[in-house]
């Protein structure tokens, strides 16, 4: 029994056992096969969209949520964030990327919104970001609209989600 225990000890630090995961259907960033591009990892990336059954007005909007992981070895900063006919992404303020640090930028609110939407959106779907980093260059990804169920039933309401028909 001692083996496996053993066995995982020789892993070392850069195991990956020991690297930031998150094991759902949002979007993860993979570049020509590998995990993360040019020292910006990104292992979680979603659109909060709205409640089962229920849509996001035309024209609403919708919280963007990313985990960001920098391992590049110098300081990075998100800068903004744009998207081709999906409407205009708008961050609170530039997103700090301490080198080794997971940063979230949902908690403790929401920093960066896509807005003017122009179409309705119930999930499922599918946006392009490009994320602007000062010294990582621009990153592309498509990122899901999830719903607001299972995991993600206990984040905020997106602003302007007209409600589900009841039966």
């Amino acid at each position: 029994m001692a083996v496996p225990a053993l066995a995982g000890c020789g892993a070392g630090f850069d195991a990956t056992t020991n690297q930031p995961y998150a094991p759902n259907e949002a979007q993860v960033l993979i570049e020509k096969g590998a995990y993360g591009t040019r020292g910006i990892h990104i292992p979680q990336a979603f659109i909060l969209g709205p409640d089962p059954g229920a849509q996001l007005a035309w024209r609403g909007s919708a919280p963007v949520y990313l985990n960001i992981l920098n391992k590049s070895g110098a300081p990075d900063t998100l800068q903004k964030i744009t998207t081709n006919n999906m409407g205009e992404v708008k961050i609170t303020a530039p997103i700090q990327l301490p080198v080794g640090q997971l940063v979230n930028t949902g908690k403790p609110s929401p920093q960066i919104m896509l807005e003017a939407i122009p179409k309705s959106l119930r999930g499922g779907e599918s946006v392009k970001l490009d994320l602007q980093f000062a010294n990582a260059g621009v990153v592309s990804m498509h990122v899901p609209v999830v719903t607001r169920s299972r995991e993600y039933q206990n984040y905020p309401p997106a602003p302007n989600a007209t409600p589900a028909p009841t039966p």
